[in-house]
This record gives C-alpha cells, structure tokens and sequence, in this order.
C-alpha cells in the first residue's frame, strides 16, 4: 500500500493529465470464473481464462454454488487449472447443508488435486431463506477457516463487505466478524463488488484503524447488464447508483455500446482505486473476459512473455 503523501501526489497526477496515461503497471490481479453447466459454457469457460492467463495473475478463484450445488465442477475446474497452468487456482467452499466431515473431505480433496487456496465463506441458501447453520457443520465463516486451517496449511481468502453485510447489524460488528475470521488463519479478504470507490478506501481506512493489517482486496464487476448486476446487487447489499442506471438506459439492444460503456464505467473506478493506493484488484469476470482485459490494459498491465512465446 503506498503512503498518504504518495496517494496525493498520484491524486494530483491523475487529475492534471489523460487518466490512463504512462501507468507503470505496477498492480497484481485475480479474477473469478464460476464453473460451466454446458459443453459450451464450458468451451467458453476456458477461452476466458486462457485470454486472461498471459496477465499472470496470481490466482484465479472458482465459485461454488449455493447449498454446494456445483462441487463436483468447481472441483473438475480447480483441478483442471492445477494440472495445466502454473496460475495457482482458488477454489471457493462454504457451509451450507454441509457436515463437517463433508467440508473436510471436500478441502482434503482439493489438496490432494495440488489446490492450495481456499475462499472460504458462509454462503447463501439455496431457497434464498433466511441462513441456518447445518446441525453438524460449520456454523459460519470463522470456524470454516479454522476447520480448513485444521485439515492443511491452506492459504485462505475470505469476503469483506465495504456497504456492510445484509445480515449484519451495523458496520462495526461486520467490521469485527471479517477480524475474527482473519484472525482464525485467513490470509487475506476480498470485498464485494461495489460502485463508489470512496465506500472501498474509507472501509480499508476504518479496517486498518481498527488493527486489521492483512491485505483487503477490491472485487471488481465490470457490468454489462444493469438487470443481473441489480439482482446480484439486492443479494448482497451493494446499492447500484442512479447515475450509473441512466448511463445504460437504451442499451439493450445495443451490446457493442453496452460493452464500451461498461469497461469505460468499471475502469474509471479502478483508476480511482489505484490514485487511492490501491495495487490489487480483484475481477469478476462472469466467464467473459473483454472487459476485465480491458481494464487491466488501462491500468497499464500487459501480458507476460512466455517461454514458448520467445522461443517463437
């Protein structure tokens, strides 16, 4: 993280020239995929992630459906991505209708496949009800992380919430669960998508003034629909502004523009982010990689030569 007087000066840079001009390029990035349910989802699945791979990410996560409604593809993704690519996968797991004997033999499954990294959350009903611990599982996020510390020396990740959790209470005691769930063994948080950078820096402010030094990355969504995004957004609690609604108004039938509008939206925030200090970035993709691409072309990324490719 840079310093106060290193942020007002990138402040002042980015305000007195072209927003994306000379970059250095100087940040590390992670996107998400969620796993295929189709030959041709699946086809897609891996044109997006091999598009992507050349900006050397360090890790790519797999979702994990609610109620564990995709673990045998999450796992067959993860697996397939530990097998085949030196980008180290991230596999997400969390306690719905799970025993912990079932969790615990899913992660030990994950670390026999060679998956190291584990995005370890609550999770959501299926129904969409209200959320009840399994009789015999993991009450929620905290003792989740602990159980997988238990099983193997995982590096975890879990979620953090800039507009607070919806099942929260207040700021500060979702402020105090996302300690507690660094302080069982995570390694790092990842937030929620969001759409005021402001919400993001002043929660990573009131993180570190509340004693939390571990790393809390912005999860990033380019939109390219107003109509999932706002369902997505009612899930968890993120407030989607009228501005941003407005500027998609009349793009339905328009995807080209819808496109050039979405990563114009997504990118300026991140440029935000980064004159905030801001070095990390975390992308969902929804399986789509055009718009991530182009955001991290913006904020000066670019792909890594490979072996092969000098060799060519």
């Amino acid at each position: 993280m840079t310093s106060n007087l290193d942020s007002l000066a990138e402040a002042r840079r980015a305000a007195a020239s072209p927003l994306f001009a000379n970059l250095d390029g100087d940040i590390g990035v992670s996107f998400e995929f969620f796993p295929p349910k189709t030959e041709k989802m699946e086809a897609q699945l891996w044109d997006t992630f091999h598009a992507l791979e050349p900006l050397a990410p360090r890790f790519v996560s797999v979702t994990y459906g609610a109620g564990g409604s995709t673990r045998e593809r999450t796992h067959a993704t993860v697996a397939r991505i530990a097998a085949t690519s030196s980008v180290p996968p991230a596999a997400h797991l969390t306690c719905v209708e799970a025993s912990r004997a079932e969790i615990d033999a899913v992660a030990e499954a994950y670390w026999e496949a060679g998956v190291r990294h584990i995005v370890a959350l609550r999770g959501d009903v299926p129904s969409g009800g209200p959320y009840r611990p399994h009789a015999q599982g993991y009450a929620n996020a905290i003792e989740l992380v602990a159980g997988l510390k238990a099983v193997a020396p995982f590096d975890i990740s879990v979620a953090a919430y800039p507009e607070v959790h919806p099942d929260a209470d207040c700021a500060q005691s979702d402020l105090d669960n996302l300690k507690r769930k660094l302080d069982a063994g995570a390694t790092r948080a990842i937030t929620q998508f969001f759409f005021s950078p402001d919400s993001f820096l002043r929660f990573r402010d009131t993180a570190a003034a509340a004693g939390i030094t571990a790393p809390i990355i912005p999860g990033i969504l380019p939109v390219s629909s107003v109509a999932q995004t706002r369902r997505m957004a009612d899930m968890c609690g993120t407030a989607i502004p009228a501005w941003m609604v407005s500027l998609f108004d009349g793009l339905d039938d328009h995807p080209a523009a819808r496109q050039l509008v979405a990563a114009t939206v997504a990118a300026e925030m991140s440029r935000r982010l980064y004159a905030g200090g801001v070095r990390d970035f975390h992308f969902y993709t929804l399986n789509r990689a055009e718009l991530s691409y182009a955001i991290c072309h913006l904020l000066g990324l670019r792909p890594v030569a490979t072996a092969k490719d000098q060799a060519a």
